[in-house]
């Protein structure tokens, strides 16, 4: 079975940069999709964006232009380059990960976007 750990939210001033690492363990190669989701809070959980093993990248409206997102196969690794931060960034970024037909996530990390 994978598992999916977070790295890498904190406190940041608006137009700042942070950059969420996910580090899986386990049969790492049975994952074809990866990616990020968030949840603000009072809402529902939606699409950051998402990686295939093949590096073919899709992302959400709100954040193309700003975030970047990469994957490592050898280090069992997923990064998402957050740039330009604004305030309606702030939630709770889960990582997630695609294994077959379900659906692994991570415990969740932190970005507040504040000043």
């Amino acid at each position: 079975q994978v598992q999916l750990v977070e790295s890498g939210g904190g406190l940041v001033q608006p137009g700042g940069s942070l950059r969420l690492s996910c580090a899986a363990s386990g049969s790492f190669w049975t994952i074809n999709t990866m990616g990020w989701y968030r949840q603000a809070p009072g809402k529902g959980r939606d699409l950051v964006a998402l990686i295939t093993r093949d590096g073919i990248t899709n992302y959400a409206d709100s954040v193309k232009g700003r975030f970047t997102i990469s994957r490592d196969n050898a280090k069992k690794t997923v990064h998402l380059q957050m740039n330009s931060l604004k305030p309606d960034d702030t939630a709770v970024y889960y990582c997630y990960g695609r294994q077959d037909s379900t659906n692994i996530w991570g415990q969740g990390t932190q970005v507040t976007v504040s000043s």
